[in-house]
């Protein structure tokens, strides 16, 4: 019995040892306007479904030592959706640690560049689910990249988005909000 005590003892306290410290500033994201897995405001959809069009504010903490550029994409992954864009921007500079209320086509950070949203413009373009299509769930991404600048033209795809990070990628923090007409 003792030994098997002794034995158990021993394996705990490698596994203490060797166990990944968690980390004390680990990437957040959040959007003052809602809380993670909450509603999206109306002020952010479209027109069509009651809004302004007015893009989300974002704020962003604990990016890891070594980020040279942060990238962001809001993405509409419902099946009806079928990973719809509602906006990308990269080279968004490494000291960058939110973007207000408004901020597309406005107040981006100098160096930043917003790609091509599914609806065919650059910059923001709301939530406007199809009516009757329940809940679509808006996945809200900040990327911490290793690089400075990723070379993508205005009109990328997001397959072309997701190839460009693909590597460079140093951490990354999601909030989800919901949206539905």
């Amino acid at each position: 019995m003792n030994r098997i005590l002794t034995v158990a003892l021993f394996a705990a306290t490698i596994l203490l040892i060797t166990a990944p410290l968690p980390s004390a500033a680990a990437m957040q994201l959040l959007s003052p306007a809602f809380k993670d897995r909450g509603t999206i405001p109306n002020l952010y959809a479209r027109p069509a479904a009651g809004g302004h069009n007015i893009s989300i504010p974002l704020k962003w903490t604990g990016a890891p030592d070594g980020t040279k550029s942060f990238a962001l994409s809001i993405v509409d992954h419902h099946p009806v959706a079928g990973n719809w864009v509602h906006w990308m921007v990269i080279n968004i500079p490494p000291d960058a640690t939110s973007l207000p209320e408004g901020a597309s086509g406005k107040n981006i950070p100098p160096g930043a560049l917003e790609i091509r949203n599914s609806f065919g413009n650059a910059g923001y373009g709301g939530p406007q689910p199809p009516k009757g299509t329940g809940p679509h769930a808006y996945v809200i991404t900040i990327y911490a990249l290793k690089d400075t600048r990723l070379d993508l033209k205005p009109n990328a795809t997001l397959a072309d988005f997701q190839h460009a990070i693909e590597g460079k990628v140093i951490d990354e923090a999601s909030t989800t909000g919901f949206f539905e007409q």
